[in-house]
C-alpha cells in the first residue's frame, strides 16, 4: 500500500487541488471573471480528480483550458456526449484529460474532472466567465463568488448521472486542503464610491485621481463559511446607456458572433401607482424542510432560517390589501396548508393564519417544492384576481431544471416572487423561476434585511401592469436591429432593463450616431425613454457583449440535459458551439498528448472536499435576536417562546388570566396588561404596533397602543377632539402618526399597511381627518408634519 502524503481529508486521502486564485474585472455593470485552479499530485500513484463546485447561473462561461508544464492547452467545446466520449478514450489511452461541465440537474453547479494526473505533475486550470451585476434597491450593484455547496435534496424524479451523487468528502473549514485568493479592479465613468463586503477586504485603493478605476483584494485567511459578496457603489447607476460591440471576423454570415451586438440598459422612471392594485390571489410558500433549520450564517447567534422566513411571512400579512384573497403553504417531503383553498382577507382568516405561522417548523423533511407547485396549479383561479406566488426558501434541490420546466409551462396564469434564503442557496432555482412567470429574485444573507426585500416584492406585486411594451430605433440608412431578448411583459419601478439586439447591414463612419426608444403605457399614460449612441465601437477581444446576449438566449431556451425541448435543443447546440458559451447540452474539453509516453500505473480517483457550513443540520436552540432589535430585533423573544401557542402577532389584547394562583409566564398573580405586553416585546414598540393592527387596516384603542404611544388609555380618550368619533379612529391616527415619527428608518417595511391604514382613515373618518391629526401631534408631541398623512 502506498502510504498517505501530501495534504489529507478526515478519510487520510491526498487531495490534489492545492489553491483557488480568482481575478475579477468589473467595468460598469458587467464581471469578467477569471479563476484558476491548482492542482498538484503529490502522490506516488496517477489521479483522477473531481471537483464539484457552485457557479452563479447567470454566469456565461466562455473560456476554460490547461497549464501543463508551461504548455497552455486551450480546451475545446463540444457536445456534451461526444466530448464524455473523448474524455474517457483519452483517460484509457493514459493521456493526460480535462473536462468542465454544467451539472445535468442544475445549472448552477459545475464539474472539474482532471484525468491522469501523473506523480509529481502541476496543472493550472482557468475558466473565465462573464456576467450582469444586479442592482440592488440601495443603488449597489452586487457581485457574489459563490464558495457553498450544501448538500441538496434528491427528488423523486433524481437523475442517475448527476455530479451531485459524487460522494465529495466533507471537512471542517479550518481544515479545507485549498485557499482562496481574489483581486478585484472595478471602473465606471461615473465614479466609484464605495465597496462593501461580508468578507475582510484589503483597503479600497484608487487608480487614478478622478476615482473612475479601483483596486482592491481579497484578505488572507479567508475561510469557506460562506459566500463572497462584493456591493459596489457608484455616482450614478441610474443613467441609460447603449454599448456597440463588433462582430468576430471571419465568421460564416449566418453565424451568431459575425453580427455586431448592442448591449441596451434602460432605467424606466415608472412613476407610484395612485391608486395602487387591491385584488389579487397571494399565495405564499414557506419551506419548511429540515435544512431551514439551519442559522443564516456560521456566525454565532445568527437567526434560524426558518424563524427569519416567518417573521417576514407575518410583515407580509399584515401588508395585504383589503379585498384581496390568500392562503400560505408549508413545504418539504411534503406539504400542509392554512387553508383548503385560499380565502377572502378578513381579520378572522388573518388571525387564524398567523396562529398557524406561530407554530410552524422545520419538520418536513426534504425540499419537494415540485409537489407543491402541481397543487397550486391543479387549483381553480379565482375570477378578477390574478395569482401571485411568493416562495421562501433555502434552495436545496438537486434537479432545479424539473422544477423549472414545470413552473414555465404555467407561466401565464401567474408571477412568481422568489427568496432565497442563507449561504449556500441555489441560483438556479431562485432565478430561474421567477424570469420564467415574469417575477423577480432575491437573495438574502446574514447581513440582509428579509423583510425589506420581502416587502418591495409585494409592492411590485401590486403594481398595475405595463401595457403596450415597445421598443423602436433610429438608425442610419441600411442599417437595423433584430431584438435578441424575449419580449418583455412586466416592466418594475426602480429596476434595470437591459437588452441586447443584434445590428444587421453596412456599420456607418465612425462619427455617426443611432437612437433607441423604449415606450410603454400604465394606466392610460403613455411613457418614453429614449437615449443616443454612438455606433463606432472598440474591439472587445473576450466579445463580452456576445457573450452575454448568448446566455439570455440559453436561459431562455436551455431547460437542462433531458428537459429541453427537441425542438430548442437544436438552437440551443448552435447557440452554445458558436459561441463558446457552455450548456448544459454542451462540455469543454482539453487533452494533453506531448507526454513522451502514456501515463502507467493504476488510476486513482479523488474526490476534492468541499464546504458545508457543519453543524448546520443538527438541533440547535432557537435564536430570537435580530428582525427587529432597537427597531431592528426579532418578532420572536425568549420571554415569549412560553406563549408560542397564543395569537399574540394579531391585533387581539392579551388576556390576563389565572390558573391555579399562577398565571401562564408562572406568576403568582394576574398580570396586567402593560407587564405582558412589555414581557413580550420588550422595548420593540415598533413590532408590538404592527402585531396591533387590523386586517382592514385600523388599530383598536386598548393598552398595547398606550404602552407603544407611552401614555395611558384615560389619556388618549381624554385628548379626543370630537367625543362622538368612534375609538377606533382616533387610535388608528395616533398609530400611523407614530410610525412617521419613530419608525422612518423601517419605513420600506412598514409603508404598505401604514397605506392600507391611511385608506381606512379617509374613509372612516373623512372630514374630521385634519382636526384629527393635528390633535394627535399635539398629544404624541411628533414633528412629523401634518401634510404628510394627508396626501
Amino acid at each position: 500500500m502506498v502510504p498517505p502524503c501530501g495534504l489529507l481529508t478526515r478519510r487520510e486521502e491526498p487531495m490534489p487541488l492545492k489553491s483557488i486564485s480568482v481575478t475579477l474585472s468589473i467595468q460598469e455593470f458587467v464581471a469578467d471573471v477569471s479563476a484558476t485552479l491548482n492542482y498538484e499530485n503529490k502522490e506516488r500513484v496517477p489521479v483522477e480528480a473531481f471537483f464539484v463546485f457552485p457557479m452563479n447561473e447567470d454566469s456565461a462561461v466562455y473560456s476554460f483550458e490547461a497549464l501543463v508544464d508551461e504548455k497552455i492547452i486551450v480546451a475545446e467545446l463540444q457536445d456534451k456526449m461526444k466530448a464524455h466520449a473523448s474524455y474517457e478514450n483519452a483517460i484509457s489511452q493514459g493521456h493526460q484529460a480535462f473536462l468542465l461541465e454544467e451539472d445535468v440537474s442544475s445549472r448552477d453547479v459545475f464539474c472539474c474532472n482532471v484525468g491522469n494526473l501523473y506523480p509529481g505533475s502541476k496543472v493550472a486550470l482557468t475558466l473565465k466567465y462573464v456576467q450582469e451585476l444586479p442592482l440592488e434597491p440601495d443603488g449597489a450593484l452586487r457581485f457574489v463568488f459563490p464558495a457553498i455547496l450544501n448538500p441538496r435534496y434528491h427528488l423523486s424524479r433524481w437523475p442517475v448521472n448527476t455530479c451531485l451523487q459524487i460522494k465529495a468528502p466533507v471537512v471542517a473549514l479550518d481544515n479545507l486542503p485549498y485557499t482562496l485568493s481574489m483581486t478585484a479592479t472595478i471602473s465606471s465613468q461615473h465614479g466609484i464610491k464605495k465597496v462593501r463586503s461580508n468578507c475582510r477586504l484589503t483597503p479600497l485603493k484608487y487608480l487614478g485621481n478622478d476615482k473612475t478605476t479601483a483596486q482592491i483584494s481579497l484578505d488572507d485567511g479567508h475561510k469557506f463559511d460562506r459566500d463572497m459578496q462584493l456591493l459596489i457603489y457608484y455616482s450614478e447607476v441610474h443613467t441609460p446607456s447603449v454599448a456597440v460591440e463588433l462582430g468576430k471576423p471571419e465568421t460564416s454570415p449566418d453565424c451568431f458572433m459575425e453580427k455586431p451586438t448592442a448591449m441596451v440598459s434602460f432605467y424606466p422612471n415608472i412613476p407610484q401607482a395612485q391608486p395602487p392594485v387591491t385584488c389579487g390571489e397571494f399565495i405564499f410558500f414557506m419551506d419548511r424542510s429540515g435544512s431551514m433549520q439551519c442559522p443564516m450564517s456560521k456566525q454565532d447567534k445568527s437567526q434560524l432560517r426558518i424563524d427569519a422566513a416567518k417573521e417576514t411571512l407575518i410583515l407580509l400579512l399584515k401588508s395585504l390589501p383589503v379585498g384581496c384573497y390568500f392562503n400560505v403553504f408549508g413545504f418539504g417531503s411534503s406539504y400542509e396548508s392554512c387553508f383548503q383553498d385560499s380565502v377572502r382577507y378578513t381579520q378572522h382568516t388573518m388571525e387564524e393564519a398567523l396562529r398557524k405561522i406561530n407554530v410552524m417548523k422545520a419538520d418536513l423533511g426534504g425540499t419537494e417544492i415540485l409537489t407543491t407547485f402541481n397543487a397550486i396549479y391543479g387549483s381553480p383561479t379565482i375570477p378578477g384576481h390574478p395569482l401571485q406566488l411568493f416562495v421562501f426558501t433555502d434552495g436545496e434541490v438537486s434537479d432545479t431544471f424539473s422544477v423549472m420546466s414545470e413552473v414555465k409551462s404555467n407561466s401565464k396564469r401567474h408571477r412568481c416572487f422568489s427568496f432565497g434564503i442563507g449561504e449556500g442557496v441555489s441560483t438556479s432555482l431562485i432565478k430561474g423561476i421567477a424570469r420564467a412567470t415574469g417575477g423577480t429574485s432575491e437573495f438574502i444573507n446574514a447581513q440582509d434585511r428579509m423583510q425589506s426585500k420581502a416587502l418591495l416584492a409585494l409592492k411590485r406585486s401590486l403594481q398595475p401592469v405595463v401595457e403596450d411594451f415597445s421598443l423602436s430605433w433610429s438608425l442610419p440608412l441600411g442599417l437595423s436591429a433584430k431584438v435578441l431578448s424575449p419580449e418583455q411583459s412586466v416592466i418594475f419601478r426602480g429596476q434595470r432593463l437591459i437588452i441586447y439586439a443584434q445590428l444587421i447591414g453596412l456599420m456607418p463612419p465612425k462619427e455617426t450616431r443611432g437612437e433607441v426608444c423604449l415606450t410603454y403605457k400604465l394606466q392610460g399614460k403613455s411613457f418614453e425613454n429614449k437615449v443616443t449612441f454612438s455606433l463606432h465601437s472598440k474591439p472587445d477581444a473576450n466579445f463580452t457583449i456576445h457573450h452575454l446576449s448568448a446566455k439570455s438566449l440559453l436561459q431562455l431556451k436551455d431547460m437542462g440535459f433531458r428537459e429541453t425541448p427537441a425542438n430548442d435543443k437544436k438552437e440551443v447546440l448552435k447557440i452554445s458551439l458558436e459561441c463558446g458559451i457552455v450548456s448544459s447540452h454542451t462540455a469543454f474539453i482539453a487533452i494533453s498528448k506531448d507526454l513522451n509516453q502514456p501515463v502507467q500505473g493504476p488510476l486513482v480517483c479523488r474526490d476534492i472536499p468541499r464546504p458545508v457550513l457543519l453543524g448546520a443540520v443538527t438541533a440547535m436552540p432557537r435564536c430570537y435576536g435580530g428582525a427587529y432589535a432597537k427597531a431592528s430585533s426579532s418578532y420572536y423573544t425568549p420571554a415569549a417562546d412560553s406563549m408560542r401557542r397564543s395569537p399574540y402577532y394579531s391585533n387581539m389584547p392579551f388576556q390576563p388570566r389565572s390558573n391555579g394562583g399562577s398565571n401562564i409566564f408562572g406568576h403568582r398573580r394576574p398580570m396586567s396588561y402593560r407587564e405582558m405586553y412589555t414581557l413580550v416585546f420588550g422595548d420593540n414598540h415598533l413590532v408590538q404596533l404592527i402585531c396591533l393592527q387590523k386586517a382592514d387596516g385600523s388599530w383598536d384603542l386598548n393598552e398595547g397602543l398606550a404602552l407603544v404611544l407611552g401614555t395611558s388609555v384615560e389619556d388618549i380618550l381624554a385628548a379626543l377632539p370630537h367625543k362622538d368619533l368612534d375609538s377606533s379612529s382616533w387610535a388608528t391616527v395616533l398609530a400611523v402618526l407614530w410610525l412617521y415619527a419613530h419608525g422612518k428608518d423601517l419605513q420600506s417595511e412598514w409603508d404598505l399597511l401604514a397605506r392600507k391604514a391611511m385608506i381606512w382613515i379617509h374613509v372612516n373618518i373623512g372630514s374630521a381627518v385634519h382636526q384629527l391629526i393635528s390633535a394627535a401631534v399635539g398629544l404624541v408631541k411628533s414633528p412629523v408634519n401634518p401634510k404628510t398623512l394627508t396626501h
